[in-house]
């Protein structure tokens, strides 16, 4: 068999690995050193072994219990990007969406500056459909370039899923995970793709907390309104459980101040808002980020994962 060329370790602690800065440690950590490398692995893997993907770990909290499963770290290893003969652009899922997006630009198409709103990396965003100023991954994919547990390759097209809002799956398998994709934007001009970045970059500054850890959006919206309009109402804004706060900037994302709130202040002050936002409007906000593992045994809630 051949060799494994990553680095697997043992009871990982997560907050130095998501961008909340808070969670638990995961049983088993893989960080590959290529696609080739995490299909070996993936083949040294028990079929029934749960897996974690992870990027840049902007849209995950793993809770304070940990995750008893294996958690495979793609960004700096899964990184190839190109653009391909036929004019489509080819990036592996470890590469930070903004990365594609100024790469898209520079090669004189449109449509990809969206990307450089999505604080993560392509495999998320494939797997979640991201989005924002008005763009949807999906929208631009062609095909995608997924793994089995056996570590064999497999092309898919779109057809081969369910899309849609802020959510991906596949309609007949669930042993596959996303190893790449391959994207079509149309042709534009390189000079007003880079206008459109900087213009987006200068938004994100003026209204999100980027100087502080948080996961980027926690709510998704509801349809006709915006969760963070209705966080505001609710009267929400700064709300604070043990060093997690709702942002005072943009009032769906929650902030952990100097990494001090753990991951069950986090999940707490989400419920808190759920609860409050449903009292109050009667609207049921459904989160964006994932939330695994077990509680903390000190927490006295169950362990279920989600």
């Amino acid at each position: 068999m051949a060799e494994l060329r990553g680095v697997l370790r043992q009871n990982e602690p997560m907050a130095g690995h998501v961008s909340w800065r808070a969670g638990g440690p995961v049983a088993r950590a893989f960080f590959p050193v290529d696609l080739d490398d995490l299909a070996v692995f993936l083949t040294r893997l028990r079929l029934d072994e749960p897996l974690l993907l992870v990027g840049l770990g902007s849209n995950l909290l793993v809770r304070d219990g940990g995750f008893d499963g294996t958690a495979i770290f793609t960004h700096g290893a899964l990184d190839v990007l190109r653009r391909e003969a036929d004019g489509s652009f080819y990036a592996e899922a470890g590469v930070a969406s903004p990365k594609l997006a100024r790469f898209v630009g520079n090669q004189a198409c449109a449509e990809a500056e969206f990307l450089a709103g999505i604080p993560g990396t392509v495999g998320g965003a494939l797997a979640m459909n991201a989005g924002c100023h008005g763009g949807e991954t999906w929208r631009y994919v062609e095909r995608v370039l997924m793994l089995n547990r056996d570590g064999e390759p497999i092309i898919r097209g779109p057809e081969d899923f369910a899309i849609g809002y802020r959510h991906v799956g596949l309609k007949s398998a669930s042993d596959e995970i996303f190893a790449g994709a391959w994207f079509r934007f149309p042709e534009g001009d390189a000079a007003v793709a880079r206008a459109r970045l900087r213009e987006l970059l200068e938004r994100r500054i003026a209204t999100q907390p980027l100087q502080l850890p948080n996961a980027g959006s926690v709510f998704r919206n509801p349809s006709g309104d915006h969760a963070a309009r209705l966080i505001e109402a609710a009267g929400l804004k700064g709300t604070q459980i043990d060093g997690a706060q709702v942002s005072e900037k943009h009032a769906n994302f929650i902030v952990n101040p100097k990494g001090a709130g753990s991951a069950s202040a986090i999940e707490m002050l989400i419920g808190r808002v759920q609860a409050k936002v449903e009292e109050m409007f009667g609207i049921s906000l459904v989160r964006e980020v994932r939330i695994l593992g077990e509680m903390d045994a000190h927490s006295g809630q169950d362990g279920e994962g989600v």
